[in-house]
């Protein structure tokens, strides 16, 4: 039996940089922990505190997951809460952000099977360049960067909803040249940022399609919308990370990560340690150690 256990992906596309550092800080700490893969293949029940890390492959069985940790939620302290995990894993909530005043990528949601003319009349609202992708999904994965008018950016959504919901935002230029800052929070108090850069050409940030990763200090603009955004989580968070890219000069939220985000722990020597602390007070309170 272990105090915490950390959730990964049954099947993960690319391996967990990160994990092992949160480990070793809360053995630091005397808490015992382990890494084990969603499912109902472990005995959930007995762990008092178990925090969802890293499961990278939950966007091909959303509802399978959900399923899973509402199962667990049911039987002992998952973090983050159900709640959030329900709201976050589906990218209309960027919209629900924006209806709450908190500047947000403008984004337009197509549910599944939407007809052609709603298709058309979505992608015409733009008159430049869009990024179309899957609204249940990360790491870039089904995103495609294409101008409205053209035909590419008109099938790539109509594949797209033939299996599930898709969005269709316009692209934020100032993250080719800029990038797009991660501000990382634990405990809903700020820990430390990223600056997240794309290869010449590209947009997307992540390592895999070239893109590095920079020490960035955030500005008081960059902390208010990640502060007004986190806040809007239907529960209080153990941990998150607000994706922030410049529009017409300020900052927006391009995600609010609350399941599953790297938290660039390795950039910052004492953010494992912020975040043992945090996943500790979560584990004293509830009652079990």
């Amino acid at each position: 039996m272990v105090d915490v256990v950390l959730v990964t992906g049954r099947q993960m596309p690319i391996p967990d940089p990160e994990s092992h550092l949160l480990l070793d800080a809360l053995r630091d700490l005397g808490v015992s922990a382990s890494v084990q893969p969603w499912g109902d293949e472990f005995a959930w029940h007995e762990a008092p505190l178990v925090v969802v890390r890293t499961p990278w492959d939950y966007f091909d069985a959303r509802e399978r997951f959900l399923e899973w940790a509402r199962g667990v939620a049911a039987v002992t302290s998952l973090v983050n809460p159900i709640e959030v995990l329900e709201w976050n894993s589906h990218k209309g909530y960027l919209r629900a952000l924006r209806g709450f005043g908190v500047p947000a990528i403008e984004t337009a949601v197509l549910p599944q099977g939407a007809p052609a003319d709603e298709q058309a009349a979505v992608l015409q609202a733009h008159s430049g360049e869009v990024v179309v992708k899957p609204a249940v999904g990360g790491g870039a994965v089904g995103a495609l960067r294409a101008h409205s008018e053209h035909a590419a950016a008109r099938e790539h959504l109509a594949a797209l909803l033939e299996s599930g919901d898709a969005l269709v935002q316009p692209l934020a230029s100032a993250i080719t040249t800029h990038g797009e800052v991660s501000v990382v929070y634990f405990g809903g108090q700020f820990s430390h940022a990223v600056r997240k850069v794309p290869a010449l050409g590209d947009y997307r940030v992540q390592a895999e399609y070239g893109g590095r990763v920079e020490q960035h200090t955030p500005s008081d603009a960059e902390l208010a919308v990640a502060a007004a955004a986190l806040a809007r989580a239907p529960k209080a968070t153990s941990y998150g990370r607000v994706d922030l890219v410049s529009v017409d000069g300020r900052p927006a939220v391009m995600e609010l990560e609350v399941i599953e985000p790297q938290l660039f722990l390795d950039r910052h020597p004492a953010a494992p340690r912020r975040f043992a602390d945090e996943l500790v007070r979560e584990l004293r309170s509830t009652g079990r150690r």
